[in-house]
């Protein structure tokens, strides 16, 4: 049966959600429909904290009132096939809806990796489906000694919050010399290092697992190494893939991106059909080339862009490019991330300047709650433009990020930092005389005269 829909969007994840809603308000007269593949979907960003934080994990649900309340229909159901010239999508359930405009935010899937013994019960990839991970916080729960495979944001989450389940030791395995390498120099890695280390967990730097022991269920696993290490749960937090089988089929353009090409307003080669989200290609803010960032907050980002421009372009998009702006919490240990790391500066060829500084994040120190504060900045060494920063501290580092992400996206200035105007208060913020953004563009402006 064929049903005529104006705008559908095949998958309601945060940027399916945002995408739709966004639509809603620019187009208040379309039939909207949104097509999801699991019944109960999650928040991608709270799951590790479905194991100790939340005091029921079923409060991690990503549900649809939002959706519904904008008077927008949803459906539980699997996009199988795209016919382009017909404008039709065929779902699992043998419907077929006729589109005027189609977004694909499909998401991405976990990277299995060709490991023996993967597929052994006690191995638990990360899907982002409720019933699944419910399940899953159940069995590990139940579990001795778990490894994590990963070292990344997931990972080093995953590792905070088991470490909290009494009698449950916990492991965590990266290939990489330290935790984190790909989103923070060496000098932040460690502080992670240091607190994960703290919470009785044990890191494993350097390492590769070459297989998973055990018969039908995981018991051990064998490091490259040779060495080997009891184990009956193992957590695969190595990152995702994304979804591009239905793009593909229907002739959709990947070019050298692993995701969807899409263009600045996330159309694709097909001018009806737009991708957002994981499933959508992503280029790297200062030279262009393909990326692998999938981020809920850039999701999101292009979520609105589609969703703003699905009929005319109304809204122009300024931010080109992702510039990884990341945060992360561990053991009370607030790490942001936004643009180039120094390493990674240096490894594209840019010239550099860096300017770093610590502190406080109240004034006086003596205030209840104050946090040592660490900032670092990356800048254009001939232009003096801010290309990327680091932070470290409490909670205040991580709205200090996203101060550091707008002028990122601003291409703003060293000297626009070091004359930054900013509210302060004695418990809120650093002294107006000591403000870590400031300090860290004044140090880096000593370097460059």
């Amino acid at each position: 049966m064929k049903k005529k829909v104006d705008i559908l969007v095949v998958g309601a994840g945060p940027a399916g959600m945002v995408c739709a809603i966004t639509a809603r308000r620019y187009y208040p007269d379309k039939d909207i429909l949104v097509i999801k593949n699991v019944a109960n979907g999650c928040i991608p960003c709270g799951i590790p904290y479905m194991f100790s934080s939340l005091k029921n994990p079923k409060d991690n649900v990503l549900g649809t009132d939002a959706l519904e309340k904008s008077d927008i229909k949803v459906v539980v159901d699997e996009a199988i096939k795209i016919d382009r010239q017909s404008k039709i999508v065929e779902t699992k359930n043998g419907d077929g809806y006729v589109y005027e405009k189609l977004v694909l935010a499909a998401g991405s899937s976990p990277i299995i990796p060709n490991i023996p013994g993967i597929d052994k019960k006690g191995v638990y990839p990360i899907f982002k489906d409720m019933d699944y991970l419910n399940k899953c916080v159940e069995e590990i729960k139940k579990s001795k000694n778990v490894l994590i495979i990963g070292g990344g944001f997931i990972g080093v989450e995953f590792a905070d919050e088991i470490s909290k389940i009494a009698g449950l030791n916990v492991y965590l395995a990266e290939t990489l010399p330290h935790l984190l390498a790909n989103s923070f120099d060496e000098e932040f890695s460690l502080l992670v290092e240091k607190r994960i280390e703290n919470r009785g967990a044990k890191v494993f730097l350097n390492t590769k697992v070459a297989e998973i022991l055990g018969g039908n269920k995981v018991d051990g696993v064998r490091f490259e190494n040779g060495e080997s290490l009891k184990i009956d749960s193992v957590i695969l937090g190595i990152g995702a893939v994304p979804n591009t089988k239905l793009a593909t089929a229907a002739g959709l353009d990947l070019r050298r991106s692993k995701g969807i090409w899409v263009d600045e307003y996330m159309r694709t080669v097909d001018l009806d059909i737009f991708a957002v989200g994981d499933c959508a290609g992503k280029r790297d803010f200062y030279t262009r080339r393909t990326t692998a960032v999938m981020l809920a907050s850039t999701a999101t980002a292009e979520a609105r862009v589609a969703g703003a421009n699905l009929y005319q372009l109304k809204v122009v998009r300024e931010n080109k490019g992702t510039i990884a702006i990341y945060s992360t919490y561990v053991d009370g240990l607030v790490l942001g991330s936004a643009g180039l790391t120094e390493t990674s500066a240096k490894k594209e060829g840019f010239e550099i300047i860096v300017g770093n500084t610590e502190g406080m994040d109240k004034h006086p120190k003596a205030l209840p709650g104050a946090n040592r504060i660490k900032v670092k900045l990356i800048f254009s060494k001939a232009s003096g433009i801010l290309m990327g920063g680091q932070v470290s501290g409490g909670i205040s580092a991580g709205e200090i990020i996203n101060i550091i992400g707008m002028a990122i996206q601003q291409r703003v200035s060293i000297t626009e930092l070091e004359t930054l105007q900013m509210a302060t208060h004695p418990y809120l913020t650093s002294a107006p005389t000591m403000y870590p953004v400031v300090l860290a563009a004044q140090d880096a402006m000593g370097k460059s005269v």
